[in-house]
């Protein structure tokens, strides 16, 4: 089955839950997973990954080094996941648990997290915790990556969510629209969390690949 056809079927199944109907473009996944550094052993959180076209580019740019933990909400796309990439942590959960899902791995802190959820997942009163938690997981150099759709950017949701980028990040910047995504799309990407995380643990022992309810 193709990935365009996976993430339809669940986003007709629950479209507040799934972004888009179709798996973001090449060029916006580059973008998107831009900050993923090239060197060490990082730790990479993906929020929302879906069918996993960040995630391959993850898996990609981090060539068997680090940790790459998926956090997918949609136990389908989770179980998806883990057949396609038996590389990265795939976690069946909400991307509200990410500082209990990175401390049962033994980890104090990320460097960087990309994320491809919906900005429906930023309302409510939960929703509004969403970034400061994200902030919280952050090292002092942590870097985090949102996209979102070019026709939203302007639309009052979408500013409360910058205001809400702003206020967690000491510096965010968008990239320029990419027209090769339908719909068109920008990065946001946020440095330097007014309160970063502790730096990270000494490593743990690798865990097996699994989706966790």
């Amino acid at each position: 089955m193709s990935e365009t056809v996976v993430l339809a079927r669940e986003f007709l199944r629950s479209p507040l839950r799934t972004a888009s109907l179709i798996p973001s473009s090449s060029r916006l996944v580059e973008r998107l997973v831009a900050a993923v550094p090239e060197r060490g052993e990082p730790v990479v959180v993906e929020l929302g990954p879906g069918t996993g076209p960040a995630t391959a580019a993850i898996q990609h740019k981090l060539a068997g080094r680090g940790r790459h933990i998926a956090v997918e909400l949609n136990e389908r796309l989770a179980a998806h996941l883990v057949e396609r990439f038996p590389g990265a942590e795939t976690v069946a959960e909400s991307a509200w648990e990410l500082p209990r899902i990175l401390a049962d791995r033994g980890l104090g802190a990320a460097d960087v997290v990309v994320s491809s959820l919906p900005w429906s997942a930023f309302t409510g009163p939960q929703g509004q915790s969403l970034v400061p938690a994200i902030a919280s997981v952050l090292s002092e150099t942590g870097v985090y990556t949102q996209f979102t759709y070019t026709f939203a950017h302007w639309a009052p949701p979408s500013r409360r969510r910058l205001a809400q980028l702003r206020r967690a990040f000491e510096e965010v910047v968008a990239s320029g629209t990419v027209y090769r995504n339908l719909p068109p799309a920008l990065v946001y990407s946020a440095r330097r969390p007014r309160v970063p995380a502790c730096q990270p643990a000494p490593p743990a022992a690798p865990i097996a690949n699994r989706t966790a309810s």
